[in-house]
């Protein structure tokens, strides 16, 4: 029987749930952006520099303008695509490795509050959850740069066939500067909701917690109906919720843009 809050059983407690943390996202998301804004600058200050060096045959449609613009650009997606490979491995271990300590250090100060005393320690289900978490925020730090590079690639070579000005081609880099800027928001807000849901759950089970209370963000201008509609129910720790629109068994926040939560259920007080 699925059972709200307010349906609280004899001998236990519902508790506090343990939420991302705010500090860590806006961190994350400030080094990637300022890392994004590095890059963009650099590809409008040298592709700047080599078209307007080209300029007075551009238009003519000649052949070596483009080569110098191909290599220019080449270059410096080599050169920024290693730069965000060295910081994909950094951010994705600096981070993780807070998450988790600010999660466990959460959850066992609101167990202690409610009466329930324990001490966590890096078991193998945290390091496999970790090392799980560090290589998907890997993969997604290095997508930036290979989204951005392939989408300037293609507008360069766009100006430089139609005979196209500086300005427009400027025009559209900003444009996909935009992209990845919001991007690495998006990055950022979903692996700090993913991450924390992730290694929670993995100390709930640690702690003997089987269950959970669905807790609802109400944020966002688009929530989630069966997201909405689960506030307040019960679910296993363990298997996780039955999404019915996702078809699959998921845990708050482990989509993207899910900010839910969940309050744990201490058994066994009088």
């Amino acid at each position: 029987m699925a059972a709200s809050t307010r349906a609280r059983r004899r001998g236990e407690k519902v508790l506090p749930a343990v939420h991302p943390n705010v500090g860590l996202e806006v961190e994350y998301r400030r080094r990637l952006q300022r890392l994004i804004a590095e890059m963009d600058h650099s590809f409008r200050y040298w592709l700047a520099a080599t078209y307007k060096a080209n300029e007075p045959v551009m238009a003519q449609d000649e052949p070596t303008p483009a080569v110098r613009l191909r290599v220019a650009v080449n270059k410096l997606a080599r050169r920024w695509q290693k730069r965000f490979d060295v910081a994909a491995d950094e951010l994705a271990e600096y981070f993780a490795t807070a998450i988790e300590d600010r999660s466990s250090r959460t959850l066992r100060r609101i167990l202690k509050k409610g009466g329930y005393t324990v001490r966590f320690k890096m078991t193998k289900a945290m390091r496999d959850v970790m090392k799980a978490t560090i290589a998907e925020q890997v993969g997604l730090i290095k997508s930036i740069p290979q989204q951005y590079l392939v989408n300037v690639q293609g507008a360069v070579m766009r100006s430089v066939t139609a005979g196209r000005d500086l300005e427009s081609l400027t025009k559209e880099i900003k444009q996909q500067y935009g992209v990845a800027h919001r991007r690495a928001a998006l990055i950022a807000r979903s692996q700090n909701n993913m991450a924390t849901a992730n290694m929670t759950r993995v100390r709930q089970t640690e702690a003997g917690i089987t269950e959970a209370v669905w807790l609802h963000s109400l944020a966002g201008k688009e929530p989630r109906p069966s997201h909405l509609a689960n506030n307040g129910k019960r679910y296993s720790v363990t298997s996780g919720w039955w999404d019915p629109d996702e078809k699959k068994w998921i845990l708050p926040g482990q989509l993207i843009n899910c900010r839910c939560t969940s309050k744990p259920v201490v058994k066994g007080f009088s």
